[in-house]
């Protein structure tokens, strides 16, 4: 069992350790989409890392903890998604050249 806990530790470990790297990223992120990638990522290393905690402790009680986070990082990470998509058309739609106009009269004008 000590080699079992040994390996659960050095999981643990790593996790931590990419974890870090995931919030590096969301700090200096070129762009929104890199940062919810990011956010998402980190998102999962927490729930990962509340699991092996739970069974290296052997207390399940801190699975349900791990779905609820689990849960939020989800709609965290939808609702950023759905920000961005929002702000993608709005920046579209205001790029977007004038379009021609059909009059009552069958005519076309271009504005």
């Amino acid at each position: 069992m000590l080699e079992f806990d040994r390996l659960l530790d050095l999981l643990i470990l790593i996790l931590v350790i990419s974890m870090a790297i995931s919030f590096i990223r969301l700090y200096l992120g070129p762009d929104v989409p890199n940062r919810t990638v990011a956010f998402d990522s980190i998102a999962v290393h927490t729930v990962s890392i509340v699991a092996l905690f739970a069974i290296r402790n052997g207390t399940p009680s801190l699975l349900d903890v791990a779905i609820v986070t689990a849960v939020l990082g989800f709609l965290g990470t939808t609702m950023l998604a759905r920000y961005l998509e929002r702000q993608f058309t709005l920046y579209r739609d205001l790029l977007r050249p004038p379009q021609a106009e059909a009059r009552k009269d069958g005519q076309v004008t271009s504005e």
